[in-house]
């Protein structure tokens, strides 16, 4: 599929086939600019039980190839994005609105999980465990679980599919695919290099729709893991609905109310510039994004004169300039739903610092009217620990500066007051207070003068408490995708038992 718009609905890839499906249609928008890019067709149930009968068809035959067999296939789909680096990085920031050097990382990093689960292939797999008795081995081996759903979410929506299929698919899992609505170009497009890599019909498939799509893949029997990356309530329902079926498993990581503390032993340079970061970068729509700033009092007033500065002037814009930082927001009913996160801050008694929700008609670009533009919102409060603005996630530039006084303790008090668990960074010159965060801050990912996104792909992905878990990435996806078996052999002429048991067998006429 070119760049260029076109008549054409796209459907679905099933089976090794396009099939248009039967169900409505549907738009791919340019977010900064409302054009319509591309058109598809929305999966039905009739479509996702094709597809479920497809990889349950390809199944067996796909599991009994060697790992390295399997990961071959990828290894065309790598060179693709490392070739259309440029061209895929365009698409992504066209239909999701991220500015280009977001968009082309999301490529990269697609290529970097690809690279991970190919070449783990020829890495050692399962681990041989001392037996107790001498005359036994004793191994601990992996087997792909069957069928995954993945259903992935639009603000990276090249990156985040292979890092859920590419370790799926080399672990001889067969796989089930729902992009996000909001991105069906690069769902698309994912699948055009699935086909060209020539993979086995029915191993990799394609539904492109909405939620009741992703509700038929996640409930279905014939799925054994469920991946998803999303918002946290379709994420529990998830969690929910499979934890009741006995030995299916669902993989959920989801959003957060990410926080960054700013100790009195702060490098300010390094503090302002990854609370910007944290803060603005894909207009606040990450799922680690930082929207709670702790900041210790003894550099409280340096911090926030020198932080409002730079948001009053981020440079908000067409997302396909280099000048531009921060580009717009995915959807009109998002930017709805930002509005009624800072009027809400107002409410509980926020001091705006920053208000540029609705942008000067001179700050949008030109021919980028339709676009949904929002800019950031920093506001500061007293910290309350029942406050809705510190507890729930807006998922855009919306920012809360919190004073605290005291200790390490007392700050890392504040950033685990909060339902979620994911994400969070401390700015501290003080090797002791970096080490109490790293130690007591109730997240999954935890980052030191730093900011708080930036995720690499061989290490874990994932939070804790409302954020999900940490299985979405490198090793502890194997651990979603396969089977444990702890296999025993004996080696002896005779049977002995561990923990000193007889193995002697007795009757009635001993």
């Amino acid at each position: 599929m070119s760049q260029q718009a076109t008549e054409q609905v796209y459907g679905h890839y099933i089976g090794g086939e396009w099939t248009e499906g039967s169900g409505d249609t549907f738009a791919s928008e340019n977010p900064a600019t409302g054009e319509t890019l591309a058109t598809f067709r929305r999966g039905t149930a009739a479509e996702v039980d094709r597809a479920l009968a497809a990889a349950d068809e390809a199944f067996e035959e796909w599991r009994a190839l060697s790992y390295i067999d399997r990961a071959e296939y990828l290894w065309d789909i790598y060179h693709e994005l490392r070739e259309r680096h440029q061209e895929l990085g365009e698409i992504v920031t066209k239909e999701c609105g991220k500015e280009i050097s977001e968009g082309k990382a999301d490529v990269t990093e697609a290529w970097h999980m690809v690279e991970w689960a190919a070449g783990n292939a020829r890495h050692p797999h399962g681990d041989v465990v001392p037996s107790e008795v001498a005359g036994k081995d004793s191994y601990m081996r992996r087997k792909p679980r069957g069928i995954v759903g993945c259903i992935t979410p639009w603000n990276f929506p090249v990156a985040i599919p292979f890092w859920h299929m590419a370790i799926a698919l080399v672990e001889g899992n067969t796989v089930v695919w729902k992009p996000a609505e909001q991105t069906p170009w690069c769902g698309q497009i994912i699948a055009e290099m699935f086909e060209d890599a020539g993979i086995p019909d029915g191993v990799f498939n394609m539904v492109q729709g909405f939620g009741d799509a992703g509700a038929a893949i996640t409930d279905d029997e014939r799925v054994d893991t469920v991946l998803f990356t999303g918002s946290a309530e379709v994420g529990h329902e998830i969690a929910d609905t499979v934890g009741g079926e006995p030995g299916k498993l669902a993989a959920c990581e989801m959003g957060g109310k990410n926080g960054i503390v700013v100790t009195e032993n702060a490098d300010m340079d390094t503090a302002v510039h990854s609370a910007v970061m944290s803060s603005f970068k894909t207009t606040g729509q990450r799922c680690v994004s930082s929207e709670r700033l702790i900041v210790h009092e003894d550099v409280y007033d340096e911090f926030k004169e020198r932080f409002v500065d730079i948001a009053q002037d981020i440079a908000v814009g067409d997302p396909l300039e280099e000048s531009t930082f921060m580009g717009p927001a995915i959807e009109a009913d998002h930017v709805e739903k930002i509005r009624r996160h800072n009027e809400l801050a107002r409410e509980e008694g926020a001091n705006v610092l920053v208000d540029r929700f609705e942008l000067e008609d001179s700050e949008i670009p030109d021919d980028h009217e339709d676009g949904h533009w929002v800019g950031p919102f920093v506001y500061e409060i007293d910290y309350e620990s029942d406050l809705r603005c510190l507890n729930e996630e807006c998922f855009g530039p919306h920012v809360a500066l919190l004073e605290y006084s005291g200790t390490i303790e007392d700050a890392v008090e504040i950033h685990n007051d909060t339902p979620y668990g994911l994400a969070g960074a401390i700015i501290s010159e003080d090797y002791r207070q970096l080490n109490y965060f790293r130690d007591h801050a109730d997240i999954g990912l935890a980052y030191a003068n730093l900011p708080c996104i930036g995720a690499e792909v061989q290490l874990p992905f994932g939070g804790v408490k409302k954020s999900g878990n940490g299985y979405p990435s490198a090793r502890e996806a194997i651990e979603a995708v396969t089977e444990r078996t702890a296999w025993t052999m004996n080696n002896a002429d005779e049977i002995e038992m561990a923990q000193g048991l007889s193995a002697d067998i007795t009757t009635s006429e001993d």
